[in-house]
């Protein structure tokens, strides 16, 4: 039996476990439950001596670790599969443990056996997965066939046929009359696993009862009504007696309506007398994930937040003198004000294609400087900004005739800034 009392660790002005007390008895499969950082970890090392309790005790068949005979042989535990030597086979790793507390060498291969690593005995740690390691460290934690067992995350990396052993085996274990503590926080396999529950938070007790105590203790009571669905009328006359009677009535997401404050056949003679014909009428079967949930909300320390993508889904700000873009490229009025795209490779006409030309300067604010004025060019099949520009401004009657080009073209301006390619991811 593990008995702890008044067990508390502070590490500076950390407080790990403050003034825990619990009995952990033998012939059960005990739960150990809790938040991350709730200090399961820290309590389960200062079972095993690891760590010194700042304040209380802990023991284990009566004895404090230190000063039990022959500790392998009271004791296994598995607290973290990877301390292994990554050069020695699981046979050398778990021979040496052997050597160290007096167990026969026999021992090691019967352990093996146990835990189906017989064919990988001659194996290095090394290239072990997840699962190999876990089903190693628990060989080791049976090394000395001990009568206390303590177990940390047992299924952490185990395949179903793996997971399936281990609560089995745990259960066999407990039946032969031996201590068995298990953290874990899958709550499905503690609800198959385990009989009796520890809880802490925040280092301290918030629960020690049996798992069904547990669930019926932290759990709302209600039975889930559903009527015929293609009768809305059925389904308003029901909830109206239902709540004549003294019961409240809550719809669920799936169509049924929750009902709580009547038993079953209270509700399914209010339904009989009212004629509303029942397509169910069940109570309630609330999972120990839910009572959990409900018992440790206010005890859990890393919470996780809404992703709010908002800065990378805003509206890219419109560029003074810039063309809204509609179409994939060119104009759509009455589109959302955006930067000019324009398909590899186009020239604009009245542009070169000089050198990339030098960073121009972002005005306060963080928008981007509008382009320098330039005189509008001849119409071309492309849409550019000078031609966009000039197409915004007045009407204007159209020339007789074309007017003859320049003798000299005129000097090609800077390309605008915010039709640089440094610039535009700035903008973005």
């Amino acid at each position: 039996m593990i008995e702890a009392v008044g067990l508390t660790k502070r590490y500076g002005a950390k407080t790990a476990v403050y003034n825990l007390s619990f009995q952990v008895r033998p012939g059960a499969v005990t739960g150990f439950l809790g938040p991350n950082g709730s200090g399961k970890s820290t309590t389960m090392r200062m079972i095993l001596g690891l760590d010194e309790p700042t304040a209380g005790h802990v023991t284990v068949g009566g004895y404090p670790f230190g000063k039990l005979p022959n500790a392998p042989r009271q004791v296994g535990a598995l607290l973290d599969a990877k301390a292994v030597h990554g050069g020695r086979s699981a046979r050398q790793h778990l021979l040496c443990l052997a050597q160290l507390s007096g167990i026969p060498a026999r021992r090691v291969d019967e352990v093996l056996g146990v835990v189906g690593l017989q064919n990988a005995a001659r194996k290095r740690s090394k290239g072990f997965s997840l699962g190999m390691g876990q089903r190693l460290g628990i060989a080791a934690a049976l090394l000395g066939d001990p009568q206390v067992l303590l177990f940390d995350e047992p299924v952490n990396g185990l395949d179903p046929e793996g997971i399936l052993w281990v609560r089995n085996f745990m259960k066999q274990l407990a039946s032969e009359g031996r201590t068995v503590f298990v953290s874990s926080h899958l709550m499905s396999e503690m609800a198959l696993t385990a009989d009796h529950l520890i809880v802490i938070g925040r280092g301290q007790l918030l629960a020690d009862m049996n798992v069904k105590d547990f669930i019926s203790y932290n759990s709302a009571d209600f039975a889930r009504v559903r009527t015929p669905e293609g009768d809305p009328g059925q389904r308003e006359k029901l909830t109206a007696a239902l709540s004549e009677a003294g019961g409240q009535v809550l719809p669920e997401q799936d169509g049924a309506l929750r009902v709580t404050g009547l038993p079953l056949p209270r509700i399914s003679d209010l339904a009989h007398k009212a004629d509303v014909r029942l397509w169910e009428l069940s109570p309630h079967q609330a999972s120990l994930e839910e009572a959990y949930m409900r018992m440790t909300q206010g005890a859990v320390d890393y919470r996780s937040t809404i992703d709010e993508r908002a800065a990378l889904q805003q509206p890219q700000q419109p560029v003074p003198g810039a063309v809204p873009q509609g179409a994939p490229y060119g104009y759509a009025p009455g589109a959302q004000g955006q930067p000019v795209g324009f398909p590899p490779g186009t020239v604009l006409p009245g542009y070169a294609e000089p050198p990339a030309p030098p960073r121009q300067p972002h005005a306060p604010g963080g928008a981007m400087p509008s382009a320098p004025a330039a005189p509008a060019p001849p119409a071309a099949p492309a849409t550019s900004a000078p031609a966009a520009a000039a197409a915004a401004m007045p009407p204007t009657a159209p020339p007789a005739a074309p007017a003859a080009p320049p003798a000299q073209p005129p000097a090609a301006p800077p390309a605008p800034a915010d039709l640089t390619k440094s610039d535009t991811e700035d903008a973005r």
